[in-house]
């Protein structure tokens, strides 16, 4: 059981707990009623609020849809207002623009192609909305008007500002500068900036707008002109400059600097090896000049029209591609390649026409059988054929016939060459062998110097000639030309050239009655021709072919001073043992004897000097073999004298010994010393 006290305090505590639990219980009954009142009355005041929202709405809905319409109807109001105002606008649009189209577009195209655009639109408003109105007409003859003075700004603007390019500044364009590692590209400005943009202008308006392609031709007239104009001023101004100076420009040689002419490298020059200093011998271009006469005199000019056509060629390729790519810029893509095709017409065709002149001239020279005409072709023909790449890619896109034109007159160029070529060859096998053309003295003849002068000028267009005789060949070994084809070809040429010349010397040689004269011409002709080929680069292209070339020629000259030397054996031979009286010393001579000593005497002296007075006159030009040739026959008869001398020292053959022994052996040698030498 459990203590009494114990459940007195356990129901103390329960009762206390009890009325804890009732005061909280009574505090949130408290509470709540509170909160129910606090909620009643919002309630209460959140439906005053629907309520009055309610009304407010009720009220504000058809003022809002009220306004709403009001503003519909101004906003179509407005658009009404503007769509009167624009269409107004297009029946005043003559009369806004009336001035500035009677202006015209100069000094203010913005504006001017402002007014036209107005127009245009004005154009389609009558066209899709009143196509029967007068407005339509008015406006359509404004904006023909408007187009019709765009034309002619364009063609004005060309014309006013497209000018010749300067000579000095094509050549500059055209020139190399070998100093310089990069090359300054000289930009050709044709039209200045501020011209070009508006000329770019009119011509966009023109194709998007216009609907006109006339303007095009326009242009390609312009410009054509000014091309064909450039071209004729730098050949006006090349020929102006080198008549007054003596200075020529040369674009197939590199010039040293693009603002100084170069000097025209001279001929190549060919002396007679020996012959520098001998009077009696001309140089092989002073013999050309007096075969060819009055024709030779025309050299410089010729030369002047060959380097002005050079330069032509040079700066018709340059302008073209600085032409191409101004009409970039103006002409629509789908039309540039034909403007541009009949833009460089013109100057094309005046260049090949004095291309196809300068042939005709070298085909009439060669029916005159003047072959030296023919080297004009060279370095025009060299030029093209280094150029033609770039002459085929500038006239990329034009017309076939257009392209054709180089190659056609290329073509012309290496027939006439190569025919030029073989009738020289053929000359000088049949150069007739005429004895007053003959030289007295036995010289050189003009047909030796001409001919080595017309190789040796070949030496600067070896490569040039090769490919002209290369290009004449039908056979199946030419079918792709090469150089070391075309070297080979230029050698045998050369080589034929020779053999004809050798041919013919031999020919001319019988034409001389001495036949001691004839070995000297023939002597002097061989000796030219090997020193000739040995101080030049025609050795080099003749061994291609004939590896014994030099051989054969000093064999040929050897055989020749033997030939001269024998004409003294009618000298020598009195001097000889032959018919010489045997006898012993102190033993008195026979008559009989005595005059075949007196004989020999009167036969050597006689005969020395009939052939030291005949061969005086002669020529030895060559100094080396004029003392070699008469070293070698002074020893020779010096020695005979000599030896003939001692055996009749002692020799009693006559009272007058001085009568027979009329030279001393110094005296002979003397005499031989004179020979070839007409001073003495």
């Amino acid at each position: 059981m459990i203590p009494t006290e114990d459940a007195s305090a356990r129901k103390r505590e329960i009762e206390e707990k009890l009325k804890q639990e009732q005061e909280t219980l009574s505090f949130i009954r408290e509470n709540l009623e509170k909160s129910d009142q606090l909620t009643k009355g919002m309630v209460s005041i959140l439906s005053s609020f629907e309520s009055r929202l309610m009304q407010l709405e009720n009220s504000i809905i058809p003022v809002h849809k009220q306004t709403e319409n009001l503003q519909r109807l101004q906003e179509n109001v407005d658009k009404t207002l503007s769509c009167m105002d624009h269409v107004i606008s297009y029946y005043h649009v003559a009369k806004d623009t009336d001035r500035i189209i009677r202006e015209g577009p100069t000094g203010q195209l913005d504006e001017y192609l402002a007014c036209i655009a107005k127009i245009q639109k004005a154009v389609e408003y009558f066209q899709d909305n009143n196509p029967d109105s007068p407005e339509l007409n008015t406006v359509k003859a404004r904006f023909e008007k408007g187009k019709e003075q765009l034309e002619t700004e364009f063609r004005g603007l060309l014309t006013r500002y497209s000018k010749p390019v300067p000579p000095i500044l094509i050549l500059d364009a055209i020139s190399v500068d070998e100093e310089l590692e990069v090359q300054e590209d000289v930009v050709l400005e044709h039209l200045p900036e501020a011209v070009l943009q508006d000329i770019i202008c009119i011509a966009g308006w023109l194709v998007e707008y216009g609907r006109n392609q006339d303007f095009m031709n326009v242009y390609f007239q312009i410009r054509s002109n000014q091309l064909d104009r450039s071209i004729k001023g730098l050949k006006d101004h090349f020929r102006k400059n080198s008549a007054s100076s003596g200075i020529l420009y040369s674009p197939a040689v590199q010039t040293k600097r693009k603002d100084t002419p170069t000097k025209k490298a001279p001929k190549r020059p060919v002396y007679i090896p020996g012959y520098d200093h001998d009077p009696r011998v001309k140089h092989l271009s002073d013999a050309l000049t007096e075969k060819h006469g009055a024709a030779a005199g025309k050299d410089d000019v010729l030369d002047i029209e060959i380097d002005s056509y050079i330069h032509c060629i040079s700066a018709f390729v340059k302008l073209a591609q600085s032409e191409y790519a101004l009409l970039t810029e103006i002409i629509p893509e789908h039309h540039q390649k034909k403007t541009f095709d009949s833009l460089i017409q013109e100057a094309l065709d005046n260049l090949m026409l004095e291309g196809d002149n300068i042939v005709s001239a070298a085909r009439r020279a060669i029916m005159r059988h003047d072959y030296s005409a023919v080297l004009t072709i060279f370095p025009i023909l060299r030029h093209l054929k280094m150029n033609k790449s770039e002459f085929d890619a500038t006239l990329q896109g034009t017309a076939a016939s257009t392209k054709n034109k180089l190659p056609t007159l290329i073509t012309s160029m290496e027939t006439i060459g190569a025919k030029a070529l073989e009738e020289f060859a053929d000359s000088i096998k049949n150069d007739p062998d005429k004895e007053y053309n003959m030289p007295k003295d036995g010289t050189v003849h003009e047909l030796t110097s001409n001919a080595i002068l017309f190789l040796q000028q070949l030496l600067d267009f070896h490569e040039t000639a090769g490919a002209m005789l290369a290009s004449q060949e039908t056979s199946s070994s030419a079918s792709s030309y090469t150089s070391d084809f075309n070297k080979r070809l230029l050698s045998t040429y050369i080589c034929k050239v020779l053999g004809n010349l050798q041919l013919n010397l031999l020919s001319k040689s019988k034409v001389y009655e001495d036949l001691a004269l004839s070995a000297i011409f023939l002597h002097n002709n061989y000796n030219y021709i090997l020193k000739s080929l040995e101080k030049s680069e025609l050795i080099q292209l003749v061994t291609v072919t004939q590896k014994r070339a030099e051989t054969s020629y000093r064999e040929l000259i050897e055989q020749q001073i033997d030939t001269y030397q024998r004409s003294w054996l009618k000298v020598t031979e009195h001097l000889t043992d032959r018919n010489m009286p045997v006898f012993q010393p102190g033993t008195k001579l026979k008559d009989k004897e005595r005059q075949v000593i007196k004989d020999k005497f009167k036969g050597f002296n006689d005969g020395l000097e009939e052939l030291c007075k005949i061969q005086k006159g002669w020529a030895i030009p060559d100094k080396e073999q004029r003392d070699f040739i008469r070293q070698a026959q002074r020893k020779v008869v010096s020695e005979a004298y000599r030896a003939f001398l001692h055996r009749c020292a002692n020799i009693s053959f006559t009272k007058n010994p001085e009568k027979y022994h009329k030279y001393r052996a110094e005296e002979v040698e003397e005499m031989i010393e004179k020979l070839f030498d007409t001073s003495a």
